[in-house]
């Protein structure tokens, strides 16, 4: 169960949290890219479609921002960044993760919501054209449109956030990225993926292409 609040951090979060919900969800009329994945999350090889987005972590020294690219086929977060405040090098920080880490071929689909950190930054899309990837968009205020991260979301808080009081944003930062690291990835297993990690997963497709 989730620690109980105490009054610091309740008024912490009637302070900022408001704030920093609306510099992600903020209406816009910034260019949005076209919904390509219409909810169709499967990807039959690896880093051919990525999903990101954003979520917030309290802390009390404030809030902690998260940003994160996901790998469709086999779940894996591929790429992530966390800060004091959520901006567009955050996301650009992600996504340089996960393209040093991966190197997609062309035409992957990089999908997100419509925060103006996606849609604002002309250096993210400039990144998404350098990487020959395809952006793609959640419908307005459709969460579904990018249910795996949400997913994603919901399984690190329940598994580790809730049963955490973070007095600073590192300590948030160092458990997380072990989270992340060490148990998500590596060891935490999927029931889709036949109850294998995503490390695992990805390993035997690669040994079975090989041997095809």
């Amino acid at each position: 169960m989730p620690h109980q609040k105490d009054k610091k951090e309740t008024r912490d979060t009637l302070q900022t949290g408001k704030e920093v919900q609306s510099n992600h969800k903020l209406t816009h009329t910034l260019p949005v890219a076209d919904n390509l994945l219409e909810q169709k999350f499967t990807a039959e090889t690896p880093n051919t479609i990525w999903v990101s987005n954003i979520t917030y972590i309290p802390t009390d020294e404030g809030w902690l921002s998260c940003a994160a690219h996901k790998d469709l086929f086999n779940g894996e977060i591929v790429g992530y960044a966390l800060g004091s405040r959520i901006t567009k090098e955050l996301v650009i920080a992600s996504l340089l993760m996960a393209v040093k880490r991966k190197r997609p071929l062309p035409g992957l689909i990089n999908h997100s919501d419509r925060g103006i950190q996606y849609c604002s930054s002309s250096e993210y899309q400039r990144l998404l054209d350098m990487f020959s990837m395809k952006a793609s968009m959640s419908r307005k205020g459709n969460c579904y449109d990018n249910a795996p991260m949400e997913s994603f979301w919901g399984a690190m808080k329940n598994e580790l956030v809730y049963h955490r009081r973070y007095a600073t944003r590192e300590q948030a930062i160092r458990e997380i990225t072990e989270y992340i690291e060490i148990f998500y990835n590596r060891q935490r297993r999927q029931e889709r993926l036949g109850y294998l990690s995503p490390a695992v997963y990805e390993q035997q497709f690669h040994e079975r292409k090989k041997a095809a």
